[in-house]
């Protein structure tokens, strides 16, 4: 089984060089691409940011990712919005579940 997912996982990754250049897609294909690719991250970050264990996360860390997009959409350095989303996020420490 292992066998088989490391041919499948190289194949897929082979198949970029090769087809490079030789396949056009329409440019009506990128913009879904793109799009697609932005839904399944967002679907990842809402995944991650509400649920544990199957279950809702609490509040403090949908907070903490909040507060971390916010300061990454006004352009804050990255040391900032690592900080700022780590402290938002301890307010599970001061009780906030």
């Amino acid at each position: 089984m292992v066998l088989s997912l490391a041919v499948g996982t190289y194949a897929f990754r082979l198949v970029g060089p090769v087809l490079h250049g030789r396949v056009e897609l329409p440019d009506r294909v990128r913009v879904l691409l793109s799009a697609g690719a932005v839904v399944l991250l967002v679907a990842l970050l809402a995944t991650g940011a509400l649920t544990e264990g199957g279950e809702f996360a609490g509040w403090a860390r949908p907070a903490g990712v909040a507060v971390g997009g916010v300061l990454a959409w006004r352009r804050a350095p990255f040391v900032v919005v690592v900080l700022g989303a780590a402290a938002a996020t301890a307010l599970r420490a001061a009780g906030v579940p």
